[in-house]
């Protein structure tokens, strides 16, 4: 049987990352088909394991070719912090070297072939600054590591009533005022947002994907009485698109299309704005709802939360988007040669 290994970083080591970390391992460590290896400041995820009450032992590796153990949970140390760990909860420039090395480490892996993914815990976008990253958060820093210029964010959402069917949520702009995401859509952005998601959907195992394209404004506008940018741009694009050969539904109203995607109508949906796709995907499933790098030459799958600091070290932090990421990886290992084929810079 092929065992997929994967990396899991652990995000900024004063956040929730090391407990999710040691949550996750601990309840997968020794399963059959894949491993999980920590990376980052052993002290650190210990720290980890005991603000969560966990009965694992963490093991210090020198590489992932590691032979699993149940009850073991192993770490490639980085070396940033020592046993000089900063305190839960606070923004701190050696936290923040130390979520950066883990992410170096672990990106350096996936390339080299000797992991088929990187999971990654949450960072804090301050003290990574602190620290010196002049990047915007992981997806940047990332994109500069594996050479891309151009990455996307994939959500992933497991509907339980319908076995099997994951549907995949797209977007059309990033983190951006609502203000200027309107005014960045446009026939051309929406047509390139339509054929990366779609090539997204094959590369991640669908032959032949259905895709449907939400509409921004109410009712789809209402022939351009609640606004016309379905009728100017998103309506143009998706005809293009089905001309092509792509199977496009769109646009289809915002309050429906998602509901129709989780119910099994389309495998993917091209929101337009961050919070037209976060919403109905937390709502239907926090836990469950991950997030993929798409566009990089290697798998990528995180949580889609923060470092939630008035909790750290608490043993409150919830491992379930942690453990949803980490199993989304080993979903998706088979496909690394996809990836590395479809995105290599």
């Amino acid at each position: 049987m092929t065992r997929h290994v994967l990396a899991l970083t652990l995000g900024d080591p004063a956040g929730i990352g090391p407990e999710i970390t040691a949550a996750t391992l601990a309840r997968t460590a020794g399963a059959d088909g894949h491993h999980g290896v920590a990376v980052g400041d052993p002290a650190a995820l210990r720290r980890g394991v005991q603000a969560m009450g966990l009965g694992v032992e963490v093991r210090t590796v020198d590489g992932f070719d590691t032979e699993p153990a149940e009850g073991v949970i192993d770490v490639v140390d980085t070396g940033v912090l020592g046993e000089d760990v900063p305190a839960w909860g606070k923004v701190d420039a050696r936290a923040g070297r130390a979520a950066i090395a883990a992410i170096e480490t672990a990106t350096r892996a996936a390339l080299d072939g000797e992991v088929a993914g990187v999971v990654t815990s949450p960072i804090n976008k301050e003290a990574i600054w602190a620290a010196g990253s002049a990047h915007l958060g992981h997806t940047e820093m990332l994109g500069e590591l594996t050479g891309v210029t151009q990455q996307d964010t994939m959500f992933v959402v497991r509907n339980t009533a319908q076995e099997g069917h994951h549907l995949r949520i797209f977007f059309t702009t990033r983190h951006v005022a609502l203000r200027t995401a309107i005014e960045q859509i446009s026939q051309e952005r929406v047509g390139e947002s339509i054929r990366r998601a779609h090539t997204a959907l094959q590369v991640f195992g669908l032959e032949s994907p259905r895709l449907a394209v939400a509409a921004l404004n109410p009712h789809g506008g209402e022939n351009g009485n609640f606004g016309d940018e379905e009728i100017v741009h998103i309506g143009p694009a998706c005809v293009a698109a089905r001309e092509e050969g792509l199977d496009v539904s769109g646009p289809v109203p915002a309050d429906s299309v998602f509901h129709q995607g989780l119910v099994g109508r389309y495998d993917g949906v091209l929101s337009h704005f961050h919070d037209q796709g976060h919403i109905p995907a937390k709502t239907f499933d926090f836990d469950g709802t991950i997030s993929v790098t798409v566009g990089l030459p290697i798998l990528r799958t995180s949580v889609d939360h923060g470092t939630a600091f008035d909790i750290a070290g608490t043993g409150q932090a919830g491992p379930g988007t942690m453990l949803s990421a980490y199993l989304a990886a080993v979903d998706y290992a088979p496909f690394v040669d996809n990836i590395r084929k479809a995105y290599a810079p």
